[in-house]
């Protein structure tokens, strides 16, 4: 994970990670509390995990932050203060940003990679020429250009676009809530898909994942290994790659 903070500190993003397994999680107020006190017990520590992570990470960029209740699904955070939050398989991890309110912050942990069976339900037919049947190793924050992807990383890729831009205006409001990170594969939402979200290649092995409704809507994304999964990350939004640029 030292090469991930590396490399998220060099995007301007703190990273927090924490794990379901540290000794005495406590909330880390009374709304926390509360939130927690109604969740099975599995859910409440991956709750406070994801709390203590989105903490860690604001620490990251040099700012502090107690506790963070929840609308719905959502974090809500003081103002001035953000993350974007994600669990999987009893890890959570957040990343946060110091400046720039309104810039995006998305990310997506995926652990557990994803059968090709799955490709159905994350992606259209003007996608799956993306796909590489292949496992290319790579190394944390590099990727071939021109390489084919899995479908864990473009699921990885979609849902950390997911919440950027439903969480700062960049969506349309049929992208509904983004919430805290996927509990495994979820094809349909109440408002909306990932299969919603076109997702193509740009420089240097990033992608672009724009809302199929409003093509100029989009955010730049970087996805990387993490042992036998993948972590992806929103990087800054893409006004510029408007609906005539080409995505193959």
């Amino acid at each position: 994970m030292s090469a991930l903070r590396l490399l998220l500190a060099a995007a301007g993003l703190g990273l927090g990670i924490a794990t379901v397994r540290e000794p005495g999680p406590r909330p880390a107020g009374p709304a926390e509390a509360a939130a927690a006190a109604s969740m099975p017990a599995r859910r409440r520590l991956e709750f406070l995990a994801g709390r203590r992570a989105a903490r860690r990470a604001l620490r990251a960029v040099g700012l502090d932050c107690g506790e963070i209740p929840r609308s719905g699904r959502l974090p809500v955070f003081p103002p001035g203060r953000a993350a974007s939050i994600s669990h999987s398989a009893g890890i959570a991890v957040a990343v946060a940003r110091a400046a720039g309110p309104g810039l995006p912050l998305g990310c997506d942990l995926e652990l557990r990679p994803l059968p090709r069976a799955a490709a159905r339900l994350v992606l259209r037919e003007d996608e799956e020429e993306l796909l590489d049947d292949r496992d290319e190793p790579f190394h944390a924050g590099s990727r071939p250009t021109g390489a084919g992807w899995t479908v864990t990383e473009l699921f990885s890729a979609k849902e950390a676009a997911w919440k950027a831009l439903a969480g700062t205006g960049l969506g349309p409001p049929c992208l509904g809530e983004a919430g805290e990170g996927p509990q495994g594969l979820r094809p349909a939402r109440p408002t909306g898909s990932l299969r919603d979200l076109r997702v193509g290649p740009a420089e240097d092995g990033l992608c672009v994942v724009r809302l199929r409704a409003d093509p100029a809507r989009a955010v730049r994304v970087r996805v990387v290994r993490v042992g036998t999964g993948v972590f992806g990350y929103v990087l800054d939004p893409s006004p510029g790659l408007g609906p005539s640029a080409a995505l193959i």
